[in-house]
């Protein structure tokens, strides 16, 4: 299969890889569903220098099992952060099963990305083919309505199972629900991902 696996974590001094367990877990998962060996060896291939600074680290599986770790320096982004969201007429197909997956298959999401310059979006939502909100080309997209439980696409919809989605789900901090883009509007939006957290939005 020309296809590799891809999980993107946090490095910090002190803590070590951040929601290491879900994302060798999201990892194991997906290569027993696609057949891709060498999951095993994925924990073994995550070792940092003990002076390591804060990082992007970013693990690929590849079809022959073979693993590559690529780790590089990572500037958070500051609290006050609100990014820029546009809406993609690109659409997903929500009957794919390689969405649920996160994988080097990435051509809906950069065509996603290129409808817009760099200077009008920071992130990019994807809908499917009923107009349902998916994700953002590279985060999980989250709803806040006021209720105390943020609101996410269910997996359903088509889109990846995210790491940090899926530990705001176990801890009650989100609930799943079928949204539209008109859903969000007169709402605050979020949007994340395990390595950079949730991150205010503003949809234009």
């Amino acid at each position: 299969m020309d296809i590799s696996l891809i999980e993107t974590l946090r490095f910090e001094p002190g803590q070590g890889f951040i929601r290491l367990e879900r994302h060798l877990a999201r990892l194991s998962a997906s290569a027993q569903a696609l057949g891709l060996p060498g999951a095993d060896k994925a924990r073994e291939a995550l070792r940092a220098p003990a002076d390591a600074p804060l990082s992007r680290v970013r693990l690929e599986l590849f079809a022959d099992g073979r693993i590559e770790v690529r780790m590089t320096a990572f500037q958070p982004l500051a609290p006050e952060t609100i990014w820029r969201l546009k809406v993609a007429r690109t659409r997903l197909d929500s009957a794919d099963p390689l969405l649920r997956h996160k994988t080097s298959r990435r051509t809906a999401y950069t065509a996603a990305r290129a409808e817009f310059p760099a200077t009008e979006a920071d992130e990019v939502l994807l809908l499917n083919e009923r107009g349902e909100i998916c994700e953002g080309t590279i985060t999980s997209v989250f709803l806040d309505d006021g209720s105390g439980v943020l609101k996410t696409p269910p997996l359903a919809s088509g889109l990846l199972a995210g790491v940090l989605r899926a530990e705001l789900l176990e801890s009650g901090g989100a609930t799943e629900q079928v949204l539209r883009p008109e859903d969000l509007s007169g709402h605050a939006v979020l949007v994340g991902n395990s390595l950079r957290g949730l991150i205010r939005g503003r949809l234009s």
